[in-house]
Order: C-alpha cells, then sequence, then structure tokens
C-alpha cells in the first residue's frame, strides 16, 4: 500500500514538474504578436484565480467554515506587493496627488546589491509581505466573526470586505495607499525577463505559474496533516470534534488565517498580472466568481477548485469571446446576439454543469484518487 501512495506520489510530481516545463517552454515561443497568445493569459489570470479558489477552498470545502471575504484579502495582498514593489523613480508620478509616507521598494534595494538575483528575492519578499499582511487582517477579523455560524459568518465576512475596500479608497489614506487612484508602476510579469548571452528568457507566465503550483502543493500538505484532518472534523460534527480532544477556536483560526494568507498572494500575483491594483476591482463579485469556481470543480476537492478555476477562465475569456462579434468556430450568429451573448452562453454552460455533476467536476476526490481508483478497477479484472 505504502508502495503504491509512494508511485502516485511520484507520478504526480512529474506531472507538476512537466507542466511547468511546458509553461516556461510557451512562455518563449509565443509572442504577444501571436494568435494562441490568449493561451499565456489564461495560464496567468487562471494561476491566480486557481490559488484563490484552493485558499477559498480550505476554508469552505475542508473546514466548513462560509466566508464570502476573499476578495477583501485579496485586495491587501495586491496593495501590499505594489507599494513595495514601486520605484523610486516612479513613486512620485504613482502618488502624484499625495506625498508617499512610504519609499521602500524591495526588489530595487536588494537588486543594488545583488543584481538580478536581488530583483528576484526583492519580488519573492514582497510577495510573501503581501500574504503576512492579508494573514494578520485575517487574524484581526476572525476574533470576531469565527464565533458565527453559516449564513451569519458570510454575511459577517462579506461586510468587512466591503469595509476594506471603502478604507483603502479613504482619501486620509492616500499617502499610503493612493486614495481612490490607482497604484501602477510596479515590478509585473512583463518585466520578468533575463537576458543570458544573446538569449532573452521571459518569465511572464512562469511565474505566476510557479507561485501558484508551490502554494498549492503547501495546502495540500497542510490538507493531508494533521490540522487537515482536525479542519475535516470541525467540518463534519463540531461537537464530535470537540468531544475527540480537537480546539475549535484555534483549528478554524488556523484554517481562516492560512487561507487569508494565500488570498493575499493571489492578489499579489493578480497585480503582477493586471499591472495595475486599484480597490474599485475587488467587489463582492469576484469572491462570487472564485465561490462558483470552488463550486464547479467540488467542494472539498483541491484538484478540482483547479480545474474548474482554468476552465471558467478560458472559457469566459477565450472560447466564447467571439460570441460578443457574432462568431463562434468561424459560423456568423443571428444578428441578434452580439455583445453580452457570451454570458448568456457561459450562464447556461455553468447551469447545465450544476445539473449533471451536483457535486461538481471532481466531487471530493483528488487527481490522484483517479489513478488509485485505475489501479483498483485492474486488479480487480484479474
Amino acid at each position: 500500500m505504502k508502495q503504491n501512495e509512494k508511485k502516485v506520489s511520484w507520478i504526480s510530481f512529474l506531472l507538476v514538474l512537466a507542466f511547468l516545463g511546458l509553461v516556461f517552454w510557451l512562455d518563449q515561443i509565443i509572442k504577444p504578436t501571436n494568435k494562441m497568445y490568449m493561451l499565456m493569459t489564461v495560464l496567468q489570470k487562471g494561476s491566480v484565480y486557481a490559488l484563490a479558489a484552493v485558499s477559498m477552498n480550505l476554508l469552505n470545502g475542508y473546514t466548513g467554515l462560509f466566508s464570502l471575504g476573499h476578495a477583501g484579502f485579496m485586495l491587501i495582498g495586491a496593495y501590499t506587493y505594489a507599494i513595495f514593489t514601486i520605484p523610486s523613480s516612479a513613486r512620485d508620478t504613482v502618488y502624484q496627488y499625495f506625498d508617499a509616507a512610504i519609499r521602500i521598494s524591495f526588489p530595487e534595494l536588494l537588486s543594488n546589491s545583488m543584481g538580478s538575483a536581488g530583483t528576484v528575492l526583492g519580488v519573492a519578499i514582497a510577495v510573501i509581505f503581501a500574504g503576512l499582511a492579508a494573514a494578520f487582517f485575517g487574524y484581526l477579523i476572525g476574533l470576531p466573526v469565527l464565533r458565527l455560524k453559516s449564513d451569519y459568518l458570510a454575511i459577517a465576512t462579506l461586510g468587512f470586505a466591503e469595509i476594506i475596500r471603502a478604507v483603502f479608497q479613504w482619501q486620509k489614506l492616500g499617502p499610503i495607499t493612493n486614495g481612490s487612484n490607482l497604484l501602477k508602476n510596479f515590478m509585473r510579469t512583463s518585466l520578468f525577463k533575463l537576458k543570458v548571452g544573446d538569449t532573452k528568457l521571459v518569465f511572464s507566465t512562469f511565474v505566476p505559474v510557479l507561485i501558484a503550483t508551490l502554494s498549492i502543493i503547501v495546502i495540500v500538505k497542510l490538507v493531508n496533516s494533521t490540522y487537515g484532518r482536525a479542519f475535516k472534523a470541525i467540518r463534519d460534527d463540531e461537537v464530535a470534534a470537540e468531544a475527540m480532544g480537537i480546539n475549535l477556536a484555534k483549528h478554524k483560526m488556523i484554517s481562516f488565517t492560512v487561507s487569508s494568507f494565500f488570498a493575499g498572494v493571489s492578489g499579489a500575483m493578480m497585480a503582477m498580472v493586471l499591472s495595475i491594483a486599484q480597490a474599485s476591482n475587488f467587489k463582492a463579485a469576484m469572491t462570487y466568481e472564485i465561490l462558483l469556481m470552488v463550486v464547479l470543480g467540488g467542494i472539498g476537492s483541491t484538484s478540482g477548485s483547479v480545474i474548474g478555476s482554468f476552465l471558467f477562465v478560458a472559457a469566459s475569456e477565450w472560447w466564447l469571446r467571439g460570441l460578443d462579434s457574432g462568431k463562434f468556430l468561424g459560423i456568423e450568429a443571428p444578428g441578434i446576439f452580439r455583445n453580452g451573448f457570451r454570458l448568456v452562453v457561459f450562464s447556461v454552460i455553468i447551469m447545465i454543469v450544476v445539473l449533471f455533476f451536483r457535486k461538481g467536476i471532481m466531487g471530493e476526490r483528488e487527481i490522484s484518487d483517479l489513478f488509485r481508483e485505475k489501479k483498483k478497477a485492474k486488479g480487480a479484472a484479474r
């Protein structure tokens, strides 16, 4: 049994490496002028939403805490990353209506002494800072709201997310957040390039995919640990979990804080990909979209959250986009089906998936479970 588990782990590890290698290769051969560049956009945005969905699933799917505050924590992460990566030469231009209170840029500070390696390290530190800032606010918010349950918890976290968005646009915080104005000119994916001899290597898609992959691996390890088993016990029956000696308040807080941390990291990734950070982008609708990805993939399945996220982004951003211009797969649509028709078709597809896959695409299974089921089927056939 242990040998089979190791084999499945090695297969999963090799598949992840192969996927990262494929993304790196695509980064080098697909240029922005290429018709297939939309694939890179899907990979970039899909990785952002995949991490956001997996971090939400940690809370909603594995711990049974119905939270709707994800957009607020992503906002904190995006702003933290942007603030600490704006170069000093561009800071006064960005904060044109305020005197910037924070003038530290980690990539710039470390690149002066370490070169390109310092820039990479500076970006990594800024991303970690983004997660820690979101986790800190998550801890503070969790103190009062985690005493609530089900719908009351959802309403409270949604309210806090809206409060955070309003506070970040408050003009008196302008020297830090730039008020209602957007943050720009920080380190973004389009700048992630490295010249090796005469060859220029591009990392604009590889970096967000790598960050999402490493973060999801950490979440998977947590879910499979004793803490993860405690989370599932709380989800299934709080009374029984407490009777078994599980500290409910402690484990709920751990789950909420860790989920907030990775939501902050996904917010930092979103700032990298979109090249701007503005509070007005992180509305409640973003949380609902992430929740939809979790439900489509399967509540309680990490693999399902990842699959649901990439399918959602690919369908909405790429496959169905032609419907808005009256075309799909080279076929002309009737004149009445123009702008907005894509959303109509997309909504119908979602309803069909929900009707035929009540527990989502993966249910509570993981991709590794499919390998095990296949082996069991082969063994039974023999």
